[in-house]
Order: structure tokens, then sequence, then C-alpha cells
């Protein structure tokens, strides 16, 4: 009876023990109708992998699960998410310039292949990290600082075959490689700061020059435009004066009977002399005004003496 073959676990919980139904095809020998089953779960994108005395048995999918005491183990479980390693590769460019590149890694278990994304591997990560730095510290010393910039997207494609070629034979698949950072020593980049602001500066000072320069040009001829239409002004102005004149003395000489044209002249310009001494004598800064009008030559020393006393 089951009492006899289960006294402790009769007399305990005072129930008869649950009886698994065991199918042939997975015993080759028919096991005993009566053994103790413990539950397990599995989270989605999740496989478990069952081993029964150390050797592999099968894969768990997702869901509960039930493993034979005692025959049965849960030896781990292998994760569909896609993961990412980041990596930070110390090396030196052609110019001997030591920088630190920063890779990130995305991955995948392939499910096809789980047995050996588990039992080959004992890291895979560590193995990830050792193809990155295998393959960046070749490349990156071929190439100068200025170069390695430009060339992210050609060092990204060379990891990913590298990593592709070597991790898909142990069940991994590499879905993306991404060179996230290029850090140069500090005092590279000041360098280089100071390089591009020196290019910079010498940029500004040319098209600074090349300014004033357009400036001083274009200075030259508004101001020799100007002189021109100044001196045609001038010119005009002259011709004016001078019709205005010979006008004045036609007029003058036909009005005034026996006058000569050099007489009529000759008041003419006494004429301008008086307006000329009243626009003098009117500005607001005029204090006095000395009119020559001398008929020896102490006459000329007095004015002279009364004018430097004034200047005083």
């Amino acid at each position: 009876s089951l009492s006899n073959r289960y006294p402790e676990s009769i007399a305990d919980r005072g129930t008869q023990p649950a009886i698994p139904n065991i199918s042939p095809h997975q015993h080759h020998n028919n096991p005993p109708t009566n053994m103790c089953l413990l539950p397990f779960t599995i989270s989605t994108s999740e496989v478990g992998i069952i081993e029964s005395f150390g050797k592999f048995k099968r894969l768990a999918p997702p869901g509960l699960g039930c493993l034979i005491c005692c025959v049965e183990e849960l030896a781990g479980r292998m994760t569909y998410r896609v993961q990412q390693l980041d990596v930070r590769v110390e090396t030196k460019t052609l110019d001997n310039v030591f920088l630190t590149a920063v890779v990130s890694i995305q991955f995948q278990v392939l499910k096809e292949k789980v047995y050996e994304a588990f039992y080959a591997l004992s890291d895979p990560r560590r193995q990830i990290t050792a193809h990155v730095f295998d393959v960046l510290r070749a490349e990156l010393p071929t190439l100068e600082l200025d170069a390695v910039f430009e060339a992210k997207e050609d060092l990204a494609v060379s990891v990913k075959n590298a990593l592709s070629e070597t991790m898909t034979q142990y069940g991994y698949q590499i879905l993306q490689c991404l060179i996230t950072d290029l850090d140069p020593d500090q005092r590279v980049k000041n360098a280089m700061n100071e390089i591009n602001s020196s290019k910079r500066l010498k940029y500004a000072v040319a098209e600074r020059a090349e300014g004033d320069k357009i400036l001083k040009v274009k200075s030259a001829e508004a101001e020799a435009e100007a002189k021109y239409l100044s001196g045609v002004g001038v010119a005009k102005q002259r011709k004016a004066i001078v019709d205005g004149l010979k006008s004045s003395i036609v007029d003058f000489t036909e009005g005034v009977k026996g006058a000569s044209s050099k007489e009529t002249l000759d008041l003419l310009l006494l004429t301008q002399y008086f307006d000329c001494i009243k626009d003098v004598g009117s500005a607001p800064n005029c204090k006095t005004t000395f009119i020559p009008s001398s008929k020896s030559a102490g006459d000329e020393m007095r004015n002279s003496l009364l004018q430097a006393d004034m200047a005083k």
C-alpha cells in the first residue's frame, strides 16, 4: 500500500502524494509511478536549461515547468533580450596621441544555438571585450588623431565583423557596434582648441584687413567723386559769377553815360569788398576787424602792433 511506501508523508500530510504520469518516450525504462515533482517558472523571453545528473537534457520554455526530484535540476537560464556591453579601450594613434575609445556592443542569444551559448563560453562578456581590444589596438595605431574621428564608422564596422565571425559559432548574434566616445588627453584637447582658435583668429584678421581695404578703397573713390563734383560745382559757380559780372557791367555801362568797363568793374569789386567786411564783422566770434587803409609805413607798423596785441 501507499502508506507502507511513504509512511512519513502520509502521517504528516494526511493525503496521498501526487503520482505523475510519465510518458514512455521520455524514459526508456519504465520509471516508478510514484515520484516527486518540483515546480519552477521561466519568465517570458527566457529559456531554462535542464540537466539530468550533470548532463544536458532539455530546454524549458517560458511558463510553469516541473523537475523530477533528485533526477533533474535547473542548471541555468538564458535570456533572449538584447544586451549591451560598454568597453573602454585606451590606446595611441599614429601621431603618438593617447586616447580612450568607448565601444558599445549590442548582442543577443540565438534561439537555435542556446546550447552553444550556455556551454561553449564561461564568460561571453570577457570574450567580447577581448575581441574589441584586439581590433581597436590593431586599427587605431595606423591612423592619426584627426583621421580617427573621421573613421569612426569604419572602425565600428571592423569591430562588428570581427565579433560576428567569432561569436556566431558560440550562439551569440552581434546586432550593433557603436563607438560612442573618443576622448584624448585633456592637454591634447586644449592644444587642438588653441590651434583651431589660432586658425579662426588668422581668418578673422584676414577678413578684417580685407574689410578695411574695401572701406579705404570705397572712401577714396567717394572722395575722388566728391572732389570731382565739387570742382564741377566751383566751375559752374565761377561761370555764373562771371556771367553775372558781365551782365552787371553791360547794364551799368549802358545806364551810366561816359562810364568805362574798368570803372564799372572796380566799383563792383569795391562793393563786394565792403560786403565781405560786413559779413566778417557780424560773425558772433569776431571782436575786432582791421581794415588795411594805411598811407605810410608808420601806419602799417601801428596796425601790425595793434594786431599783435589783440592776438595775445
